[in-house]
């Protein structure tokens, strides 16, 4: 049987959730880890008709991309919706786990499946974060270089961009002396040594330092090992807010409101206003996201998609990109997909099930 914590640690690899906003609420948010899973339910958002379509169908982990438990909790009294849905799941032995802004963030979250959908092509990320990046230094006899540094790769360190198996190396000079309780792999107790070592250098994403730090420990000959982390402030390119690409070739706005409509499911486009003008590069970003229109302008777009924008949003635009408000369910409803094939390319002992119940609180007359 599968636990709950081997679909946690699964979901929480591909989207890390230290990449999520600071206030936001991700992971594992109501269950027993150690439970095992009878069967799995993916949704946008929780409700009380989700809770009850898990109930019906047998289901034990809802695996959902909004978190219903999104600020504190002071009291369980089933006064609202959300106080209700977490009454029944624990009363019902159902887990939840939201994968939110991590997921909006990573490079093959929410907003690759869009410029996926859209068959946009040469797509980066939008405004990628600093932070996110560390280095490792590590002094290593010449001799038991490779290995080494075959290791530390394989824990995920020397990616950068296009490249994989990165390093820098600097011959030297270490020196030491062991005291009488010492096991030196080299050179003798209580005498000064100067060995020939060699500067390893490399670049690791954060959330994988604990991994590294064991590939080091554990492949590194020394009894003692040097080493130091440096944080840095160099901008990740495979985390961050948003994305842009580019269409195979440029439309027209019409043209694309067509393609867009058609993309998404969409009755009604919110818009600004048509100028003629062709449309080839275009900005990405699924949810709220219109505190992003100054960074798809400042990247040269010809529209940007998101959602939730202001009135006086459209205005501020003043007619420097194409800009297109889809909705906020609309351009999230993609990441169902993401969930479920995470889920059933790794596991085959439970049955993953998208949910049939459409969340989005928002209808249209059109």
């Amino acid at each position: 049987m599968t636990k709950i914590n081997e679909v946690v640690q699964l979901l929480d690899r591909f989207a890390p959730p230290n990449y999520s906003e600071d206030y936001d609420n991700v992971g594992l948010l109501v269950g027993d880890r150690n439970a095992n899973i009878k069967s799995v339910l993916i949704t946008l958002d929780i409700t009380e008709e989700i809770i009850n379509e898990a109930i019906k169908t047998n289901v034990n982990l809802i695996v959902a991309h909004h978190p219903i438990i999104f600020r504190a909790l002071k009291k369980l009294t089933g006064a609202n919706e959300v106080e209700r849905v977490v009454m029944s799941a624990i009363k019902n032995d159902i887990a939840i786990y939201a994968g939110h802004t991590n997921f909006d963030n990573i490079e093959g979250g929410v907003n690759s499946k869009i410029c996926e959908k859209l068959n946009l092509q040469n797509c980066k990320n939008l405004d990628p974060k600093a932070g996110n990046l560390q280095k490792l230094v590590v002094f290593i006899p010449e001799t038991h270089l490779e290995k080494f540094r075959n290791a530390i790769f394989l824990a995920g360190a020397g990616h950068i961009g296009n490249y994989d198996r990165t390093s820098y190396n600097i011959d030297g000079i270490g020196t030491f002396r062991g005291n009488e309780d010492s096991k030196p792999f080299i050179g003798k107790k209580g005498e000064m040594s100067f060995e020939r070592e060699i500067r390893f250098e490399t670049i690791f994403p954060t959330h994988l330092q604990g991994a590294v730090i064991s590939a080091v420990l554990n492949n590194h000959p020394y009894e003692e090992v040097a080493y130091d982390i440096y944080p840095l402030k160099n901008k990740y390119q495979k985390i961050g807010t948003g994305m842009i690409g580019t269409l195979p070739k440029a439309i027209s706005e019409t043209e694309f409101l067509k393609l867009v409509k058609k993309t998404f499911g969409i009755k009604c486009i919110k818009h600004t206003n048509i100028k003629n003008k062709k449309i080839k590069k275009i900005a990405v970003c699924g949810g709220s996201c219109s505190f992003m229109i100054n960074k798809a302008i400042a990247k040269n777009a010809d529209a940007f998609i998101t959602a939730d924008i202001k009135y006086h949003e459209f205005f501020d635009v003043e007619n420097k990109l194409f800009l297109l408000d889809i909705g906020h369910y609309e351009s999230e409803q993609y990441t169902k997909d993401i969930f479920y094939k995470i889920l059933t390319e790794k596991f085959s002992t439970f049955a993953v099930n998208l949910s049939k119940i459409n969340t989005n609180p928002i209808n249209y007359y059109c």
